[in-house]
């Protein structure tokens, strides 16, 4: 660890891999409503379940990013972090601002948005606390190197705050409201988010295949183009059925098709940077996350988004279960493989020891990333089923639920299967860290004598 400041991360990381635990907790809970409708149907509805669900996952990712940014701002500016006190005191003040929503959820106290559900007091936390991220950070970088690493990483921040300043906005109008919340929920996701994306791949890739730096600067910023190019009039593909004019239908179709585009420079530039580096660097399951999000980034948010986002197409498909297994393999390969890549790395350094439980975190992977495959499959059969019942051939909604208990049932097994994932992975990287010999070093031979 070349700055001691760079600890700031530790408590970010340990915060964020709390909440994906709790959000696969109450993502089992929602999956086991679909097998068993009445499962906790009292206690917790499904609309609490749900909310809790998809709130805890951009909470965390939240949180993720901004350790990462903590951690490797001191090492692209060649400066400490400006206030590390800043930073503990804004992390305290999100987390509470999280944990209030969540519990405000269970006692049905929220907006009804989805995925901006926060109570306006939890908005308004969550805003101070990422202006304060954002002033650390951004006094940091201006008080040392500013490198296209940083820049880009900073450019994605600045812009996710700015839109998530339209949470605040909610007309009455039902078209005008999903307008501008598409402009927080899609433009963050598939916009800003991805510049963020993009610059934390660099970083991992300039350290762990000593590629030239001017050369992995020169593809970000070719693929940070082609992200705000396709993302933004990308947009439009939501626009399809909210009551926006007509021509919304061809932008939309175009633009978001052009989204698979920066999906697949993302693959080319890890693998061909690992291709065209030493490839040996000593932390294995640090370079397996990190080619595993590009390229299951690339099929999830890419090919899956694709599948069904032209207008003749979605026009059946839309709010289907093939929504949800985009959805759920998009979010998993391009941002929760990336805050695991980034902990994988970092943690040995923060720990100040070699790397680590490499065997251990590398079967949470493969199992993790067959398990979250498996469902995408289950979900995306469950959705052309549905598709075909009930906007085809007319069955209404409860029989075709029906019809897909048992891809609820394969489904509620694969959330299983991550559960016992994600506790390998905690404690690969938060566990006693044990060393492991690497199969390149010659074990010492025993020699017998008399």
């Amino acid at each position: 660890m070349k700055y001691e400041t760079q600890k700031v991360a530790l408590p970010f990381f340990m915060l964020a891999m709390a909440l994906f635990a709790l959000q696969i907790v109450f993502g089992l809970a929602a999956a086991a409503a679909y097998v068993w409708p009445h499962f906790m149907s009292e206690a917790m509805p499904f609309n609490i379940t749900r909310t809790s669900h998809t709130n805890l996952l951009i909470v965390w990712l939240l949180i993720g990013f901004m350790g990462s940014t903590y951690y490797l701002m001191p090492e692209e500016a060649e400066n400490e972090i400006y206030s590390p006190k800043l930073a503990y005191f804004q992390l305290l003040l999100f987390a509470i601002a999280g944990a209030g929503a969540l519990i405000s959820y269970q006692f049905g106290i929220h907006e009804g948005r989805h995925y901006l559900e926060q109570p306006l007091w939890s908005k308004l936390m969550i805003t101070v606390s990422f202006l304060m991220f954002l002033f650390n950070t951004s006094m940091t970088m201006l008080k040392g190197r500013k490198t296209a690493i940083n820049m880009v990483l900073m450019l994605g921040l600045w812009l996710a705050a700015v839109f998530w300043l339209f949470a605040f906005y909610n007309p009455d109008n039902l078209a005008l409201d999903k307008l501008w919340w598409w402009w927080i929920v899609h433009i963050w996701v598939e916009g800003v988010w991805e510049l963020i994306m993009a610059s934390l791949l660099g970083y991992l890739l300039i350290k762990m295949t000593g590629v030239d730096r001017e050369i992995i600067e020169k593809w970000l910023y070719v693929i940070v183009g082609l992200a705000l190019f396709s993302g933004l009039l990308g947009t439009g593909h939501h626009y399809y059925w909210i009551g926006t004019p007509g021509y919304w239908q061809p932008i939309g179709s175009i633009f978001s098709t052009l989204e698979v585009i920066p999906f697949f420079a993302m693959v080319v530039f890890a693998f061909y940077m690992f291709w065209k580096g030493s490839r040996n660097h000593p932390n294995k399951a640090a370079m397996l996350w990190t080619l595993g999000c590009a390229a299951v980034a690339f099929f999830g948010a890419g090919v899956w988004g694709f599948m069904h986002t032209l207008s003749w197409i979605n026009y059946y498909t839309h709010g289907t279960q093939i929504t949800a297994a985009h959805g759920h393999l998009a979010f998993y390969g391009a941002y929760v493989m990336l805050v695991m890549g980034i902990i994988t790395y970092a943690m040995p350094q923060l720990r100040r020891v070699q790397p680590y439980n490499q065997v251990l975190n590398m079967w949470a992977f493969w199992i993790m990333t067959s398990a979250m495959w498996f469902m995408t499959f289950t979900l995306t059969f469950a959705g052309v089923v549905q598709t075909h019942l009930q906007r085809v051939l007319g069955m209404n909604f409860m029989q075709v639920q029906a019809q897909l208990e048992l891809f609820y049932v394969m489904r509620f097994g694969t959330g299983i299967f991550v559960a016992i994932a994600a506790a390998m992975f905690f404690y690969a990287v938060f566990g006693p860290a044990r060393e492991q010999v690497g199969a390149h070093v010659k074990q010492p031979s025993i020699v017998a004598t008399e």
